[in-house]
C-alpha cells in the first residue's frame, strides 16, 4: 500500500510539473527559433533580413522625428511626431502613403471632437464621456481601415494634456503631419520594401510539391501498392496544393502593391531585380496544373472505392501511366530548381530521350485504351481520364515546340 501511495504521489508531482515542463519547452523552441532567425539574417537576403531592415527603419524614423520635434523645433511635448512616424513604416510604400492619409484624418477628427467636447462640458471627465464613445463608433468606419482607433487615442491625449485651444490643436496636428512625412519618407527612400522573393519562393515550392505528389502517385501505380487508403492520401496531398496556390496569390498581391509608388529611382535605391520576377502568367499556368493533379487523384480515389462503379485498369496500363506521371513529376522538379536558382519558369524542354520515352508511353496508353474499351466502359473511363489529365499536365508544363 505504501508503494502504491508513493507511486500516486510521484504521478501527482509529475502532473504538477507538466505545465512548467511545457513552458520550458516553449521557451527552448522560442530561443531556437530566434537563433535560426539570427543565422538566416547573417547568411544573406531573406524574409528575416527584410523584417530586421523594416524594424530598424521604423525605429530610425521615430528617432529622427523626435530629434526634429524636440531638438530642432524645441517642442516640450514632442510625442505625436515620433509616434506617427513609427507606425507609418509599413510593409510597402503604397501602404505607408495610404495609412498616412487615413491616420492623419483620424487624428484630425479625434483632436477636433475632443476640443469641442471640452468646450461644451468644461470638464475633462465629461469631455471623455462625451467624445470617446462617439469616436470609438466612428473608428469602425471602413474608410479609416485599421487607423480609426487613432481618433479615440488622440482624443484621450488631447483631453488628458489639457491642450484644447485652437493653437494647441493646430500644434498637435502639425506634429502628426511632421511624423507622417518623416515616416513615409524613411520608408520610401531608405531601402524601400519591394516584395519579390516571396513570389519566386512560393512558385518554386508549388512546382516542387506538385512534383512530389505526382511521384507519389507514380510510385503507387508502378509498384502496385495502390488501394483506397493510398488513393485518398494522394488526393488529400493534391488538395493541399491549393493552400500553396493561395499563398502564391497572396505573395503576388504583395509584390504588385510593393511596386506601386516605387518606380525609377526608388527601385534603384533598393536594387530590386524586377526583371527576374516570374510573370503572372506562371500563376495561371500552375493553377491549371494543380487542377489537373487534383482531378487525376480524384479519379484514382473513385476507382479504388469499392462502393463506386468505375473499375481500375489492369496493372500493365497502370504501370505505363505511373511511368508517364513520374516523368511529368521530374519536369515539375526541374521547374522548381530553375525558379529556386533565379531562372525563369518554363525555360527548358526535357531531353530528346525523355520525350521519346513519353511519346512511346503515350502510344502504349492509347493502345491500352482500345483494349479496355472491349472490356467495358467502366475500365475505359478510368484509364481515359488518367490519360487525359496526363496529357493536360504535359501540355501545361512543357513549352510549345516541335512536338509530334
Amino acid at each position: 500500500m505504501t508503494r502504491v501511495w508513493e507511486t500516486v504521489g510521484e504521478g501527482r508531482a509529475g502532473s504538477r510539473a507538466t505545465p512548467m515542463a511545457r513552458m520550458a519547452d516553449l521557451v527552448r523552441r522560442d530561443v531556437r527559433a530566434a537563433g535560426q532567425a539570427a543565422r538566416a539574417v547573417w547568411r544573406g537576403p531573406g524574409r528575416e533580413r527584410d523584417q530586421l531592415v523594416q524594424s530598424m527603419k521604423a525605429a530610425g524614423a521615430a528617432l529622427l522625428a523626435w530629434l526634429v520635434a524636440w531638438v530642432w523645433l524645441g517642442d516640450p511635448m514632442a510625442l505625436m511626431a515620433p509616434w506617427v512616424a513609427l507606425v507609418l513604416v509599413q510593409a510597402t510604400v503604397y501602404s505607408s502613403v495610404l495609412q498616412a492619409g487615413r491616420q492623419f484624418t483620424a487624428i484630425c477628427v479625434g483632436a477636433l471632437v475632443a476640443s469641442g467636447a471640452q468646450v461644451v462640458t468644461d470638464d475633462a471627465t465629461g469631455a471623455l464621456a462625451l467624445s470617446v464613445p462617439v469616436l470609438m463608433l466612428l473608428s469602425n468606419w471602413p474608410r479609416f481601415g485599421d487607423q480609426g482607433i487613432f481618433a479615440a487615442t488622440t482624443a484621450l491625449f488631447t483631453i488628458a494634456s489639457g491642450a484644447v485651444s485652437v493653437a494647441a490643436v493646430g500644434h498637435r496636428l502639425g506634429q502628426a503631419a511632421l511624423g507622417a512625412v518623416i515616416g513615409v519618407a524613411v520608408n520610401a527612400l531608405v531601402l524601400p520594401p519591394i516584395h519579390l522573393r516571396d513570389v519566386r519562393e512560393n512558385l518554386a515550392a508549388l512546382a516542387r510539391e506538385t512534383g512530389d505528389v505526382l511521384h507519389a502517385v507514380a510510385r503507387d501505380l508502378r509498384e502496385g501498392d495502390w488501394d483506397a487508403q493510398s488513393a485518398a492520401d494522394r488526393h488529400a496531398a493534391a488538395l493541399r496544393l491549393h493552400s500553396r496556390l493561395d499563398a502564391l496569390r497572396s505573395a503576388r498581391g504583395w509584390s504588385r502593391e510593393s511596386l506601386r509608388f516605387t518606380h525609377g529611382a526608388l527601385r534603384a535605391l533598393h536594387r530590386a531585380p524586377t526583371a527576374a520576377l516570374p510573370p503572372e502568367e506562371e500563376d495561371d499556368r500552375f493553377s491549371r496544373v494543380v487542377g489537373h493533379v487534383t482531378a487525376l487523384t480524384r479519379t484514382l480515389a473513385v476507382a479504388a472505392d469499392e462502393q463506386r462503379s468505375p473499375t481500375a485498369p489492369d496493372p500493365k496500363a497502370l504501370r505505363h501511366c505511373g511511368r508517364l506521371l513520374e516523368l511529368i513529376g521530374d519536369t515539375c522538379h526541374a521547374e522548381a530548381r530553375r525558379l529556386a536558382h533565379g531562372g525563369s519558369s518554363g525555360g527548358g524542354r526535357p531531353d530528346e530521350e525523355t520525350e521519346a520515352v513519353m511519346r512511346q508511353l503515350h502510344e502504349d496508353l492509347q493502345e491500352g485504351m482500345r483494349e479496355h474499351a472491349g472490356l467495358g466502359a467502366a475500365r475505359a473511363a478510368v484509364l481515359g481520364t488518367l490519360l487525359l489529365q496526363a496529357e493536360n499536365l504535359w501540355a501545361d508544363l512543357v513549352p510549345e515546340g516541335d512536338d509530334e
